[in-house]
């Protein structure tokens, strides 16, 4: 009797692992199906019957951060992508983890934004543009790649710049943005910014780029912060006067789309706009909530600048008043559209 009581323990601990396996098994199954579906503030994550039934408790960890309410909270998650651990306490005492990633929307779908071109500016096709700013009839455009990146200033209308600041061969500018009579420059991956006087564009300073950006991208300013992104779906608020401090973030949400890779800024009338590099659209975001509120589509302004070199992408946001000025890297023009 007493050598037949380790086979019967035995098989029970076989019997509760192999219920432990498909638990998680089915958990997994279950998280995958809803990547795509993903969730939306508010919602429960409803997680299966045959991990209910067997869990004394769950647990959803973010890192240092934890919750036990299934709620899908914005204080625990953000839109996009939520790299998260399920922790399931056992009825029969087990401990056991999962990753899987929780994909947050928003609640409410963009509206496709209607407009129509009613004007064209010659823009220099040697430019590789990455930051575009106009201030009156002037425009200020931050232009990228080693060995040719540069500050300008010329009048809409033109091509040939009244000023001219070159960047060393070392390093590749990006997004620009106007700050009072400052202009503020990032860099690619020097993790650099530049500070210039607006009127002369010479050098005033320069900053470290802060440790929460990985590369810089786009640029703008909102009356109060400048705003900053990376390549990810996020926004990064600025201290103006300590560009190296990040005040705020706020991740970036579509209806049914991550939008990742937001790139170049403009900040108007309470909304910002940002354009998706690679993509032929701009997105209208409430910067308070990170909501993708509207999205342009310039699928035939850009396709006839693409179709002979895929990086000639659109990447310039400005506006002439309530109009919005269109171009992008190595462009021959910059377009006026009126907003539908």
């Amino acid at each position: 009797m007493k050598n037949f009581i380790p086979f019967i323990l035995l098989f029970f601990l076989l019997i509760s692992c192999r219920n432990d396996r498909k638990m998680l098994d089915v958990l997994a199954d279950y998280n995958y199906s809803m990547e795509e579906k993903g969730y939306r503030f508010g919602e429960y994550i409803k997680l299966p019957k045959e991990v209910t039934d067997n869990a004394d408790a769950v647990k959803i960890s973010f890192g240092d951060k934890e919750t036990s309410d299934m709620i899908v909270d914005p204080k625990f998650f953000e839109y996009g992508e939520n790299k998260v651990t399920f922790s399931i306490k056992t009825k029969g005492g087990e401990t056991l983890n999962q990753d899987a990633t929780i994909n947050v929307f928003s609640k409410f779908e963009e509206q496709d934004i209607s407009y129509e071109i009613i004007a064209e500016y010659p823009h220099d096709s040697n430019n590789f543009l990455e930051g575009f700013l106009l201030e009156g009839n002037t425009v200020y455009e931050s232009d990228g790649l080693k060995n040719s990146s540069q500050l300008i200033k010329y009048t809409l209308g033109s091509i040939i710049p009244t000023i001219t600041e070159k960047q060393p061969a070392h390093i590749f500018s990006e997004g620009c943005a106007i700050a009072g009579n400052k202009i503020y420059q990032l860099t690619y991956q020097n993790k650099l910014g530049f500070i210039y006087d607006k009127t002369t564009l010479k050098k005033l300073s320069e900053f470290p780029l802060p440790n929460e950006i990985g590369e810089g991208w786009g640029l703008t300013f909102d009356g109060e912060n400048l705003v900053a992104t990376d390549g990810s779906n996020k926004l990064y608020f600025l201290d103006v006067n300590n560009p190296s401090k990040v005040i705020r973030q706020v991740t970036v949400g579509g209806f049914k789309d991550i939008y990742t890779q937001l790139n170049e800024l403009e900040y108007h009338a309470g909304f910002i706009y940002s354009n998706i590099w690679h993509e032929p659209y701009i997105l209208k975001i409430n910067p308070k909530t990170g909501e993708t509120v509207g999205k342009f589509n310039f699928t035939i302004i850009t396709e006839e600048h693409t179709k002979n070199d895929k990086e000639h992408v659109l990447n310039g946001i400005a506006f002439k008043g309530e109009n919005m000025l269109v171009t992008g890297k190595n462009w021959p023009k910059i377009y006026e559209v009126a907003v539908k």
